[in-house]
């Protein structure tokens, strides 16, 4: 028998083998996305004129960017002058534009908070991470849901409470 070959059980290895030992792991699909988004907004800050690096950049400069991924949205938002507007089941299309919709701009803001800080950014000076930024979520969250008639209502948390030990501490606290 030739020696190149191998035989079946032998614990060579062989050129096949080697090239899938050296690739790195399988990152999840969240981590995939966090590095895409991550690689977006440092191409979004080279391309401003003048290019922005990441040590100079605040909430300001991330407001922008949610804004300027708002021209690549697929949610259409209904003006207030349109017929549709405040119905979430149009009889039909319409004009309005297509928008970014806030629960993916919520996630968004969520991958880039975290990558900032696993590529050493402190949690202190996190631009994503600003209230400027919840408070501009919150207020497109409100106005979408204005605008598509869909009102969206904060859960409440159910507290598991043990019943008697429960009645007992507030009999104790009347009395």
């Amino acid at each position: 028998m030739p020696p190149n070959i191998a035989l079946l059980g032998d614990q060579g290895s062989s050129p096949a083998t080697d090239r899938h030992a050296q690739r790195p792991p399988q990152l999840s699909r969240y981590e995939s996305q966090k590095r895409r988004d991550w690689n977006t907004f440092g191409q979004y800050l080279r391309n401003l004129r003048p290019p922005m690096a990441l040590s100079h950049c605040n909430y300001n400069h991330v407001l922008d960017f949610l804004r300027y991924l708002d021209q690549f949205g697929k949610t259409k938002v209904h003006t207030q002058g349109c017929i549709f507007f405040g119905q979430p089941e149009p009889a039909g299309p319409c004009t309005c534009p297509l928008k970014q919709a806030w629960g993916s701009l919520d996630a968004l803001i969520g991958r880039l908070r975290a990558a900032y800080e696993e590529n050493g950014g402190a949690s202190e000076t996190n631009p994503f991470a600003n209230g400027a930024i919840r408070v501009y979520l919150r207020e497109l969250k409100d106005s979408q849901a204005k605008a598509r008639g869909i009102p969206y209502k904060k859960k409440k948390k159910k507290r598991k409470v043990n019943e008697g030990t429960s009645s007992n501490f507030h009999q104790s606290q009347s009395s």
